[in-house]
């Protein structure tokens, strides 16, 4: 039913129907303005008193109430709608939207007057990462009352970032009250798989035996290279540990070696170092050169050092050392010489 018909149309009629009232049957409005206007230029049309037209407005009004099914009563005690996104179709997804953006707005301006924003280059890569999940787009559909297509789903995404980006402010900044009041909000539209799905890209710990070792694996397309690393320790002579009298006396034949000092970066060849055990540098350079381009060799021994030394992981993680590479060898296709190389093309 349309609203917009009221009283008010009658008024607009008025200055028609004053003049000359008819009891002829209805015609179209067209029709009917077409027949006035050569009803009231007519010759000897004559005006009709005031209280004639009132009576014919009356029942015109009511016979245009009858036909619409209209009650003016009820009309005019119709309460307004309560969103003003009523008329929209979606009321409930764009109130939603609305609130997010005031959010926004009242989150920005009180880390602004807390001198919190705008926050330098260098300060936005300080601060504590706090990863999330957002709700999936069916779940989201139950929540908006309304079909969450993939523009919708990134507007509303795009706004709940903003907002994650000023709790880790807060958050990092030591303002627990404002960081609650994000949250609260951040944790309505959560998904309740957040912990699942963040654990997934969790690394388990090596476990070390009990001697101190650990035992890891690295792998590259097919290949994999078991690496096994022992902590070194310096050596502690304890008063109740085995001494071999010969060597104390000086009786032993076999030359007695001086210690070794084991570093970090020490390589041992037998229990030798590398620069003793292969004189030569060019030895040592083909020793060494696996290491370096064995992308299998490194993958292992980044993943034995961190489980040794965990403060490395930082590095080793931006320098790709404890991530495997996924590449694998492409298979061989039909018709061609390998996985995309042809057969040379012969004319006969």
């Amino acid at each position: 039913m349309n609203i917009l018909r009221s009283q008010a149309f009658s008024v607009l009629r008025r200055p028609l129907c004053r003049r000359l009232a008819t009891t002829r049957p209805f015609v179209p409005p067209v029709q009917a303005q077409l027949v006035f206007h050569d009803t009231l230029f007519a010759p000897g049309a004559k005006e009709l008193d005031d209280n004639t037209v009132d009576a014919l407005e009356a029942e015109t009004n009511e016979r245009e109430f009858e036909d619409d099914d209209f009650d003016a009563n009820n009309f005019q005690d119709k309460a307004h709608p309560d969103s003003p996104n009523f008329y929209t179709g979606r009321s409930s997804y764009y109130d939603n939207i609305v609130e997010l953006q005031n959010a926004i707005s009242r989150t920005r301006g009180t880390l602004q007057r807390l001198h919190l924003l705008p926050l330098p280059e260098f300060a936005w890569k300080c601060l504590k990462p706090m990863p999330t999940v957002w709700k999936t787009p069916e779940e989201m559909t139950t929540d908006f009352e309304t079909a969450m297509t993939i523009s919708r789903y990134r507007k509303v995404t795009a706004l709940l970032n903003e907002l994650n980006e000023y709790l880790r402010i807060a958050t990092t900044a030591g303002y627990a009250d404002v960081a609650d009041r994000i949250g609260s909000i951040i944790s309505i539209f959560e998904s309740g798989k957040k912990e699942a799905f963040l654990a997934r890209g969790v690394r388990k710990p090596v476990q070390l035996d009990q001697y101190g070792r650990s035992y890891t694996f690295g792998k590259r397309k097919t290949s994999a290279a078991r690496v096994w690393m022992i902590p070194v320790k310096p050596l502690s002579h304890e008063s109740g540990s085995d001494v071999n009298v010969e060597e104390a006396f000086g009786l032993s034949d076999k030359p007695r070696r001086p210690p070794v000092n084991v570093t970090v970066s020490t390589i041992l060849i037998n229990n030798l170092p590398i620069a003793e055990y292969f004189p030569q540098p060019v030895d040592r350079e083909r020793i060494v050169r696996p290491l370096k381009i064995a992308g299998v060799l490194a993958h292992g021994i980044a993943k034995g050092i961190f489980a040794h030394e965990p403060e490395t992981g930082a590095i080793l993680k931006r320098a790709k050392l404890l991530r495997r590479d996924p590449r694998m060898v492409e298979r061989k296709k039909t018709g061609l010489a390998k996985a995309r190389k042809r057969y040379t093309w012969v004319k006969r």
